[in-house]
């Protein structure tokens, strides 16, 4: 049974984290180095991004954990640490004034950057500001994930308790992404922690399983971003036995796992870049999770779908035309479609044409700031789900001017 807590990545016991301003930003209101600690060294999982452009922090990350453990995270905004010649030289430094005040080898620490690409990163601020963050460490889970925001309206954070082996466990998760999200592993900042002792190989698979279908499902704008990373990392101090293999133990850590990546999907999806509605697109009856995972997020990424949504416009030929052209194996014409929100739901498609309906009561359903577009396929028993928010105005006026 998962219950949710308070606490987000310190609910685990053993983490403690921090945010600071130091001066990577010029608004002093913005906190821009964020740090996540524990006192004892924690076996590791990452994701990364698959653009060819990679950050830095990226590389030195994964020389940092190719043994499977850590003990710290450290993460900058408002500067992506993104094609500088000595991009690798301060990522290596940054963990090196991090690891030195804590204690800790410099190889146990997590590394990240997010904000800007291509512009000087100086590091003079970032290593002013490290002695302060260190000092501050402690139930501060939220000031951690202000440190990590960019054009993020709203702290993303959660964390759910789980019992594993008769032992009380916790895992808690902060997130950052607004825009250059799109289904493409990884598309944000994530970072997880957790009491529960599992091995490397373990969490690894249970990472690498989990993001198929909940952060590669999520999509904003169509840019994958070049910085970014989940990571989770567990201390095992809730002293269970560990789990090292794939049992009943297992399943309910990535249950566990799947509640708080989930809830994160969500709140980045519904936080995009100038969105005022988070659309959820559930498929089923499709002939395999496949075919259901393609359909949904050929429609979640569709421009015009979200500018109808934008403008709660019930233009359901969008949700077809966007399966048409998804490369899925789908016949059109046992296609359904119906747009459901707190105000009710409405059919607007069955078996791939036009049905009568109220466009009175639909402008109301799409009104809503949750919007669910719910596809039937009507070829097998595959489903699946996929997140993404209507397109604004203001996402043209975030980007316009984003560097300058």
């Amino acid at each position: 049974m998962l219950k949710q807590v308070q606490g987000g990545v310190c609910s685990a016991k053993g983490f403690t984290a921090n945010g600071v301003h130091c001066g990577v930003r010029k608004n002093k209101t913005k906190r821009d180095l964020a740090l996540i600690y524990s006192a004892t060294k924690c076996t590791v999982a990452s994701v990364y991004t698959k653009n060819l452009v990679k950050g830095a922090p990226l590389t030195v990350t994964k020389n940092n954990i190719a043994d499977g453990y850590a003990q710290a995270v450290i993460c900058n905004s408002g500067n992506a640490n993104t094609c500088n010649a000595n991009g690798i030289e301060i990522a290596e430094k940054t963990c090196e004034l991090v690891a030195k005040e804590l204690g800790i080898s410099a190889k146990d620490i997590v590394v990240a950057s997010t904000g800007v690409i291509g512009q000087p990163l100086d590091i003079t601020p970032i290593a002013n500001g490290i002695p302060a963050l260190v000092a501050g460490l402690g139930d501060n889970s939220s000031l951690a994930c202000e440190g990590i925001m960019t054009t993020d309206t709203k702290v993303k954070e959660i964390a759910v308790e789980f019992t594993v082996g008769g032992k009380t466990c916790r895992i808690g998760g902060i997130a950052k992404g607004s825009g250059m999200i799109h289904p493409n592993m990884a598309t944000m900042l994530v970072f997880v922690t957790t009491d529960c002792k599992i091995s490397t190989n373990m969490l690894q698979k249970a990472l690498s399983k989990d993001v198929e279908t909940s952060f590669n499902m999520v999509s904003v704008d169509g840019d994958t971003s070049t910085n970014d990373m989940v990571s989770v990392l567990a201390n095992g101090e809730a002293g269970n036995a560990e789990i090292t293999c794939e049992n009943e133990d297992f399943t309910v850590f990535c249950q566990a796992l799947s509640a708080v990546t989930t809830y994160l999907c969500r709140c980045i999806a519904g936080d995009g870049e100038g969105a005022t509605k988070l659309l959820e697109c559930k498929v089923c009856g499709a002939k395999d999770e496949q075919t259901a995972k393609t359909v949904a997020k050929s429609v979640v990424c569709s421009s015009l779908l979200k500018s109808a949504m934008f403008g709660a416009d019930a233009n359901w030929g969008r949700v077809l035309c966007a399966i048409g052209y998804s490369g899925a194996d789908v016949d059109v014409n046992k296609v359904d479609v119906a747009f459901r929100s707190k105000k009710g739901t409405i059919v607007v498609c069955e078996n791939g044409a036009g049905v009568a309906f109220s466009e009175e009561k639909a402008k109301e359903i799409l009104l809503e700031s949750e919007i669910e577009i719910l596809i039937t396929l009507g070829d097998g028993d595959g489903k699946a789900t996929a997140w993404g928010c209507d397109l604004t105005y203001d996402y043209v006026k975030i980007n316009g001017d984003y560097r300058t």
